[in-house]
């Protein structure tokens, strides 16, 4: 897909992924900190300055975040990891 950083990840593929997170939370008219309030609220340790790191492929994504993200967006997987 994308260039591989030298610790083998794909950060291509990690800001596509970001742009399709975007995309949902401001198609539901969400800011990145209401975004990060809902996340919080299933558990997840994460702030507006990780959603937006996440948005542009900064940041990875846990398995759980995908999870709370896919409740949140009300969005299926597929949606977020084209």
């Amino acid at each position: 897909m994308g260039a591989l950083g030298g610790d083998g990840m794909d950060y291509a593929y990690d800001f596509v992924v970001g742009q399709q997170i975007r995309t949902a939370r401001e198609s539901q008219g969400m800011t990145q900190e209401q975004l990060a309030a809902q996340l919080q609220t299933y558990g997840c340790d994460v702030t507006r300055s990780a959603v937006a790191k996440m948005e542009v492929g900064q940041r990875h994504i846990y398995a759980v975040e995908l999870r709370a993200l896919r409740n949140i967006l009300n969005i299926p997987y597929e949606a977020l990891l084209p």
